[in-house]
């Protein structure tokens, strides 16, 4: 194996047989992150065995009799070429007669007197062993009819009567295939060759048809005389029966080949190389297919999957992979197989777990200039892991660019697709993953587009006259524009008459050859336009128009003299309609190499009709010639017949050699290869040659096939080259090419810049200084040198954060270089990296370097609050970059009067420790203006401006207050009521928890602003403690109020009277003594009851709400007059006592204890009747379940 390569070496040259290397190899590749493995490499030694020695007989043959001389090669690898010629080494003539077979057999469809000959001789050419056997002579001897006749009449006696039979005519038969049917199998994307010989007199003709469908149109071609078909690229659609039918005058014969097409496995979707973060999920996917359908396998680092390592992160589904939360652990190499009878695929994916903070790859400050109203794509070219997000800010501290009139592309370009001008500016790029953030700035300008703001008008001249054409524009003033002139497209003719201002066209003493259409033309860097008008020369005097036209194309093209290199080409001219011929215009067509494709070869005077053509060897050329007047072309003629150069060895050598190595230890030989009609004959072939510069070293060379590259591995590391390329083919080699000088491969520098210094010239701007590195060490081309720097931290907050390193390139051998942008009193770090066209070399030690304080930027906010007659707050917050320590503040400010004229300025110092200050002795009712501005010992920053307004008069505030909580508790829910004193538009929340527990307080908001809320969820029997409060008033809730929930029922009581289809299914099936005893008994117990309707007539209030049952609340009941104490509820105040002045804007007024229940939307369906007798205040118990009576009560 070759040092630092893979490459692995079989050197039989100084002994050794080739067959001990025979077999299967197969290379892996493996480094600590995974293996990769190649595909299986078979060997297999060349062979080209002898002919086996064998007797021939001579062929005797009657004359119109078919015969096949049987060629039987020997077996080579690989096989060989099959050829037949006669002892002059000629090839043997070929015809639809006599045709060679795919076997390598001689076929005769029938045999004629001039076939007899003793030197049939077939030829095996070894190619690899460049090496050709031959098979012995075999004689054919011919008889004619009457020769044989008068032979057998010249052995039998006058009694015998014999005549052998003259030549007959005989329909066809088929030699090969033999039998009516024949299958063949072949893989998808080969050459299918099918093949029909046919015996007969006269000689059959071929014909092929596929049964029940075309040949395919474009890769269908027919050889030996039609006797073969080839179909190249074949696919599973080309399956199918194709005949060959070989017929002559008296008949025909078919025979049916069965084609299959079988397919090794293809890709549909190869595996792909797949870059995840840690803790990302990602999936490989192997699909091909193949006839028959591929199995596929998966391997990690060359071992199958079943028995690799396990990685819990990794599943396998078919013919897909699947990650799930990836570590740094689970990078590794798979491999997919896809595998069927007839070959396998074989793939590496390398699944790489990294972690990489993004870098943007577009250089910074990048100019990009639109014209006005047209698009402007800003490139942001990324990299990292994960993948970054991109977004795109315009302005140092702008907004996140979103909405229509931007579109973000997937590789970070920002799209404008209508740039105005106030588009213009700069676009900072923010590209983050987990890991970091970069950004990049970019510069946009808009320009005015150009315009034509006068343009050229048609017009009309008599001839010898004068005509201008004007082109005014207009432009943007940074664009320089320049402006052409053309007539018909072209030029302007080269003569004085044509004047060409500045904003105008003169052509003086006008002719009929200057009509036509003139175009403006004006272009800048970025925008073009133009305009055009059409100038029509008429005569004075009036005239019979005459009508031209192109000239008709020539006819009769006639080859003569022909030899190697020319051949003269004549013609008749066609009619020239008026305008005389200047010129023939002669093309060429290359059947051989471009078939359908025409090039131009020359022209000649119109006067002239026959030409002497130079001609390259191994071309079959067609010519064509077209006739050209002042009006136009004509078509082209009729195609000449063709003419077939014979080869020769190439007369040119390979163009653009260059010589790159593209590895540290290689060197890449490239060539733009000759054309097909360069070759100049068969086999074309480069001969590449090179040595190392400046050594006394032979040439090596070597012969490689029509390629454009060749690689030359194991040279030292950037060393110069002598290299050649030369040309040949089958018949000789082109002329000694000439030498070009290359480079083998770079390598990335060995050593770092050294003596970096650092000098600071002020809070933002340093200068850097290196020594440059020895050249012997670059190991490449010197690009340049680059500098890293970042920020360690900032002097004034000593605090660290995340490193952002910035990168500023200095091209060629420079050893200095300025870092702008830095920021005041911070501390920087940098190092220094030499670059070649491999990359960096190692880093200088890291220099650290400290920038002086700078002025401060403005404070962060300035507020002014608790305005009073003659006094003002102000708060503010220190600057976001203080740039240094700060020793104070200052405060300036002035009244303002009503016509907006400033006051007397009032300046205070601040010490800078303070972050709120109360100016009093201010007079009220004043609008004040203010300024402020933080200081560094290098002087003041920014300032920060506001105004505010002393009040009129001293107003009592409105202090809000939450007062009378209230609350009416059922088994699982509670109804909770206020009331508010305080600014109009309060967002109110309830907070409730069970009382004496330490838990946190439990929060539901108010839906608008009322006055009441049902609690829901609550735990039956358990005492909760209850508050309400105001959002946005910090700290400001109502007292703390205690209720308890009742008790679980054993079975709960569902009022279905309240529902109307209770009373019509009542109605419906109850008997009618039934309801007349319920009505009866409803009518006894209403009598004594509270008639809620009466209640609600007699008191109406306009602030009642009717239920509600969409959001679960009620209507407030209320009676102003009558304000008895409950008998038994819970609407009592923290001390549990009963207030009469408590409000009574309840519900709970007509309920009794407990059994003053809600329904689970909020509804209520408290008893109005029950026990008369008064409880205590506490009982919050009932005794007993309500009865089924009184759920009927509260039905009426």
């Amino acid at each position: 194996m070759k040092p630092n390569s893979g490459t692995l070496v079989i050197n039989i040259m100084n002994g050794g047989k080739a067959e001990a290397y025979e077999g299967v190899y197969q290379c892996t590749a493996r480094n600590e992150r995974g293996a990769a493995i190649s595909n299986n490499i078979v060997i297999r030694p060349s062979r080209s065995p002898l002919w086996t020695k064998e007797k021939l007989e001579p062929n005797h043959v009657r004359e119109g009799d078919s015969l096949v001389l049987h060629c039987r090669p020997p077996v080579g690898l690989p096989p060989p070429i099959i050829f037949w010629m006669d002892n002059a080494f000629q090839r043997l003539p070929q015809s639809e007669r006599v045709s060679q077979g795919l076997n390598g057999d001689l076929y005769f469809s029938n045999v004629q007197p001039e076939d007899s000959r003793e030197d049939y001789i077939c030829y095996a050419r070894f190619n690899h062993t460049q090496t050709i056997q031959q098979k012995q002579p075999i004689s054919v001897k011919v008889f004619s009819m009457d020769s044989l006749n008068d032979t057998i009449a010249a052995n039998l006696s006058d009694t015998d009567i014999y005549g052998a039979k003259p030549v007959t005519e005989r329909q066809p038969v088929l030699l090969t295939p033999t039998g009516s049917t024949s299958t063949k199998v072949e893989l998808r994307g080969n050459v299918l060759l099918l093949e029909c010989i046919a015996a007969g007199l006269p000689t059959p003709v071929i014909r092929w048809i596929k049964e029940g469908g075309e040949l395919p149109a474009n890769r269908t071609f027919f050889e030996n005389f039609k006797k073969t078909l080839k179909i190249i690229d074949v696919s599973e659609a080309d399956s199918g029966n194709y005949k060959c039918i070989a017929r002559n005058t008296l008949g025909s014969a078919h025979h049916v080949i069965s084609v299959t097409v079988k397919a090794a496995p293809y890709w549909i979707t190869a595996p792909r190389n797949l870059v995840l973060s840690p803790g990302e999920d990602g999936t490989l996917i192997c699909r091909a297919n193949g006839n028959p359908k591929p199995s596929i396998s998966w391997l990690a680092n060359g071992v199958p999957i079943a028995i690799a390592p396990e990685d819990p992160s990794r599943k396998v589904d078919g013919d897909t992979i699947i990650f799930s939360h990836v570590q740094e652990r689970s990078s590794a190499v798979y491999q997919c197989n896809a595998s069927n009878e007839y070959g396998y695929l074989l793939s590496n994916a390398f699944v790489n777990v990294l972690a990489e903070p993004p870098r943007i790859l577009t250089p910074a400050n990048k100019l990009y200039q639109v014209i006005a109203d047209s698009p402007a794509l800003l490139d942001c070219a990324y990299f990292g892991s994960p993948k970054p997000e991109i977004e795109w800010f315009k302005g140092v501290k702008g907004s996140i660019l979103r909405g229509n009139e931007y579109v973000f592309h997937d590789n970070g370009t920002l799209e404008i697709p209508v740039a105005q001008k106030n588009s213009a500016g700069t676009y900072t790029c923010v590209a983050r993953n987990e890991l970091g953030k970069i950004q990049n700035e970019v510069q946009l300008e808009i320009k005015d587009p150009t315009m034509i703001i006068k343009q050229p008008e048609y017009k009309v001249i008599q001839r010898y006259g004068q005509v201008s054409f004007e082109c005014i524009i207009k432009h943007d003033s940074t664009l320089l524009p320049t402006v052409t002139w053309l007539k018909d497209n072209d030029e302007l003719p080269d003569d004085d008459r044509f004047l060409v201002g500045k904003d105008n066209l003169t052509i003086m003493n006008v002719t009929d050859k200057d009509d036509g259409t003139y175009t403006c033309i004006v272009n800048t860097t970025l925008d073009s336009v133009s305009a055009s008008a059409v100038l029509t020369v008429v005569a004075a005097p009036p005239t019979p128009a005459i009508i031209y036209a192109r000239p008709n194309p020539p006819f009769d093209l006639e080859l003569t003299g022909q030899l190697e290199r020319s051949i003269d080409l004549s013609w008749i001219p066609g009619d020239e309609n008026n305008s005389p011929i200047t010129n023939f215009v002669i093309e060429y067509e290359d059947a051989l190499h471009e078939p359908g494709v025409w090039h131009y070869q020359t022209e000649v005077p119109g006067t002239q009709t026959t030409v002497q053509l130079k001609l390259s060897p191994y071309v079959n050329y067609s010519f064509r010639v077209i006739a050209v007047n002042k009006i136009g072309r004509s078509q082209p003629s009729e195609p000449s017949e063709q003419y077939l150069t014979k080869s020769a060895s190439p007369d040119e050598n390979p163009a653009n050699v260059q010589g790159i190595g593209s590895e540290p230890d290689n060197l890449v030989i490239t060539w733009e290869p000759l054309k097909g009609f360069q070759s100049n004959g068969p086999g074309l072939q480069y001969k590449v040659s090179w040595r190392q510069k400046d050594v006394d070293d032979e040439w090596t060379s070597v012969i490689v096939a029509n390629v454009s590259k060749y690689i030359v591995s194991g040279t030292p590391t950037f060393v110069p080259y002598e290299i050649k390329v030369q040309a040949l083919n089958d018949l000789g080699y082109a002329p000694e090419p000439s030498e070009v000088i290359g480079h083998s491969g770079e390598d990335l520098p060995m050593v770092a810049p050294g003596n970096v210094q650092v000098h600071v010239i002020n809070s933002t701007l340093a200068k850097v200084h290196w020594d440059p590195v020895p050249l012997k060490t670059v190991r490449g081309h010197l690009q340049g040198y680059k500098v890293y720097y970042w920020k360690v931290q900032s002097l004034s907050r000593r605090s660290r954060r995340h490193v952002e390193k910035k990168i500023l390139t200095f091209r060629g051998n420079k050893t200095f270089g300025m870092l702008p942008g830095l920021e005041p009193y911070s501390s920087y770090k940098l190092n220094v990296r030499v670059v070649n066209g491999k990359g960096e070399g190692p880093a200088s030690p890291d220099k650290v370097f400290k920038t002086p304080e700078g002025v401060p930027s403005s404070p962060s906010f300035l507020k002014i609050t608790n305005p009073t007659l003659d006094s003002l707050t102000l708060e503010w917050g220190s600057p976001t970059h203080p740039n240094g320590v700060l020793t104070s503040y200052t405060l300036k400010f002035q009244p303002i009067n009503n016509t907006h004229e400033l006051g007397p300025l009032v300046e205070i110092r601040i010490p800078a420790n303070e972050s709120s200050l109360i100016l009093k002795n201010l007079n009220y009712s004043t609008r004040y203006k203010f300024y402020f501005n933080a200081q560094t010992s290098v002087g003041s920053g920014s300032q920060i401006t506001e105004e505010a307004v002393t009040i009129m008069d001293e107003v009592q505030p409105l202090y809000p207050r939450i007062r009378n909580v209230t609350t009416a508790a059922a088994e699982t829910y509670a109804n909770i009521s206020w009331e508010y004193e305080g600014p109009d538009h309060a967002n109110f929340y309830v907070e409730y928890g069970v009382a004496g527990s330490k838990e946190d307080w439990k929060k539901e908001i108010v839906n608008g602003s009322r006055s009441f809320f049902v609690l829901k969820g609550l735990t039956p029997g358990t005492a909760y403690k209850v508050r309400v409060g105001a959002e946005g008033l910090s700290g400001f809730r109502s007292s703390e109020d205690v209720f308890e929930t009742g008790p679980a029922m054993a079975s709960r009581q569902v009022d279905i009277a309240t529902q109307g289809w209770f009373i019509g299914l009542m109605c419906a099936v109850a008997l009618l003594i039934l309801i007349l005893l319920i009505v009866c008994f409803i009518r006894r117990n209403k009598g004594g009851k509270y008639p809620v309707k009466e209640k609600e007539d007699a008191h109406a209030d306009p602030e009642i709400q009717p239920m509600k049952e969409d959001d679960g609340t009620f209507g407030e009941y209320s009676d102003a007059e009558d304000h008895k104490p409950l008998k038994k509820g819970s609407r009592t105040p923290s001390d549990r006592t009963v207030k009469k002045e408590d409000s009574d804007d309840s519900l709970v007024d007509y309920g009794e204890g407990v059994n003053g229940q809600f329904n689970e939307d909020g509804s209520f369906i408290g008893q109005y009747s029950g026990k008369k007798e008064k409880e205590p205040a506490e009982g919050n118990e009932s005794s007993e379940a309500p009865s089924p009576v009184n759920a009927m009560n509260s039905f009426v």
